[in-house]
């Protein structure tokens, strides 16, 4: 699986770190300390030294990535992992994710006047969009998915719940962009408890009819 997507892996790992070479870049105007934990007030309440924020961060996105596609290397039901989508938007993720982080605390520590949550929110709820239209399409497997007892031990179980999973998704990442203008933490989390209690309840329920 490695070497099928080892082209993107290149790719997405390049763009991974692309952070640090912006941090190099910038090394001279950026503090000796670096926000990189905000508040619900976009007020900052967690502080790195400037190496870390410019190659800890990064670095450990990149990482992450590479467990992330070798513990799909792993799973048992890989095969029905390899050439799926879903496979792609998690390679696509982490750079995305990297980039959002680095250009947040590279802003803020420029001075630029920067709204966290609004943004935070605002990827949250487009990463909830996308990954909701393509759930249904996905198949059975260890690390990705709604991954319960019944629906690994039930194939009809899985592709319903699946399907229903994802328009809960769909639903909740739009609400999460209408409402990313309010900034409000409480509104992510209590979307995202919905989002996974829902499809987890159906899903039992449906495990108790006998699917």
């Amino acid at each position: 699986m490695i070497k099928k997507y080892l082209k993107t892996l290149i790719i997405t790992s390049i763009l991974d770190l692309s952070p640090i070479i912006i941090g190099i870049i910038l090394w001279d105007r950026l503090p000796d300390k670096i926000a990189t934990h905000f508040g619900a007030d976009n007020t900052p309440n967690g502080w790195s030294s400037k190496a870390v924020a410019v190659f800890g961060l990064p670095l450990v996105i990149f990482a992450l990535e590479w467990v992330c596609m070798l513990a799909t290397k792993l799973d048992p039901k890989y095969r029905n992992i390899d050439d799926s989508v879903m496979m792609k938007i998690v390679l696509w993720l982490m750079p995305c994710l990297s980039i959002m982080m680095a250009s947040i605390t590279y802003a803020y520590a420029l001075g630029k006047e920067i709204k966290v949550g609004f943004i935070v929110l605002l990827f949250m709820g487009a990463l909830f969009v996308v990954m909701g239209n393509y759930l249904p399409k996905c198949k059975q497997s260890y690390t990705m998915g709604i991954k319960l007892p019944w629906t690994l031990n039930s194939e009809e179980n899985w592709n319903r719940t699946h399907r229903f999973g994802g328009k809960v998704w769909v639903a909740a990442g739009m609400i999460m962009m209408l409402t990313s203008f309010f900034e409000s933490p409480f509104i992510m989390l209590a979307v995202v408890l919905v989002a996974v209690i829902t499809p987890t309840v159906y899903s039992y329920k449906l495990y108790k009819d006998g699917v």
